[in-house]
């Protein structure tokens, strides 16, 4: 279905003035007439039929005025033929037979947009509730959010991790939208769902060793938490070619919330903080190293003492305890001889 952009004249208001002068005419012919009809019956019921027509006339062709803002669209069908799509903003008059379509009009989604903000569910059709008004049948063209709910998928590694993103998308191709796809609304839903999760299913929570989330066949350190502009990249890129048919354009995606899922949080932070006193206590150990090393060079250049091997074991074994140790060290005085 290809899309046909109509560029109709803009003359709603002129229109619109003549139908008030017909509705005014018509409701004046009438009580003429009715004055009428005691002079001349026939003519008096005549004018009152041709009073009738004129107003109903005016009544149908008002159907045809149509009000299109801006970033708004109409898909007009005419007797159930696609006949193009009114994108331009202004007041109008088209033929009143002519439909518009937009079977996502009161779909409610947890995004921005065109939407009533609560609906009622009555004998099976969504209603809005008091004090609203039914969406219309206008498409919105504006820069639409998707706020997808989260979702629990397992990682490459098994592990299950709850994540949610936000997708930002517009509707490029009305006739696509309306034509291609039941709801387009619902589709993209959808499509956002399938897309998380083939891509979350690539990567690891955290940097695994042995891991390919590139698919050249080479390991690499890429992660859900390290490089989530990475991923949300394949994920647009995924969500877009799904929806590319349902006339949708793709502007961006972000990962909203990222967390492992409750069943494992625990376990997996008590995993992180086991590699991070492992690594703090390896860069305690190498600095320790470091300052032993440096205290025996700079006692052997200023030849403040002489130390045996057995005096130097001592010595590195005492400063390892003080700098490695968690708590400060409590000295004691060796008065007496090492040996």
């Amino acid at each position: 279905m290809e899309e046909k952009i109509l560029h109709a004249r803009k003359n709603g208001l002129s229109m619109l003035l003549l139908f008030l002068v017909m509705l005014f005419g018509a409701v004046g012919l009438i009580v003429y007439s009715g004055y009428s009809i005691s002079v001349n019956r026939m003519l008096g019921y005549l004018g009152i039929v041709v009073a009738a027509v004129l107003l109903i006339t005016a009544i149908i062709l008002m159907c045809g005025l149509k009000i299109v803002k801006p970033e708004e669209a109409y898909v007009l069908t005419l007797f159930g033929d696609y006949i193009g799509t009114l994108k331009e903003e202004g007041y109008y008059w088209l033929n009143p037979f002519c439909s518009a379509v937009n079977p996502a009009a009161n779909t409610q989604l947890s995004q921005s947009g065109d939407i009533a903000k609560t609906v009622q569910i009555v004998d099976g059709k969504p209603v809005p509730a008091s004090g609203e008004t039914v969406q219309s049948k206008a498409i919105s063209l504006k820069l639409m959010t998707l706020n997808n709910a989260r979702q629990k998928i397992n990682d490459c590694l098994g592990n299950p991790v709850e994540i949610g993103i936000a997708v930002i998308w517009r509707v490029t191709d009305t006739a696509k939208a309306v034509f291609n796809v039941d709801n387009y609304k619902e589709y993209l839903s959808l499509q956002c769902d399938s897309a998380l999760r083939n891509v979350v299913r690539i990567y690891p929570y955290d940097v695994a060793e042995g891991v390919d989330t590139t698919g050249d066949g080479n390991a690499d350190d890429g992660s859900l938490r390290g490089s989530s502009d990475i991923v949300a990249e394949r994920i647009k890129q995924e969500i877009q070619a799904k929806v590319q048919d349902a006339g949708l354009t793709i502007e961006e995606a972000r990962i909203t919330y990222l967390a492992y899922a409750p069943e494992i949080a625990a376990v997996m932070l008590q995993r992180q903080q086991a590699s991070a006193i492992v690594a703090a206590r390896k860069l305690i150990v190498e600095g320790a190293v470091g300052m032993v090393d440096m205290a025996l060079q700079e006692l052997s250049q200023k030849e403040l003492v002489q130390l045996d091997d057995e005096r130097k074991a001592a010595m590195v074994s005492n400063l390892l305890v003080v700098l490695c140790g968690n708590h400060d060290a409590q000295p004691v005085v060796n008065s007496g001889s090492l040996y």
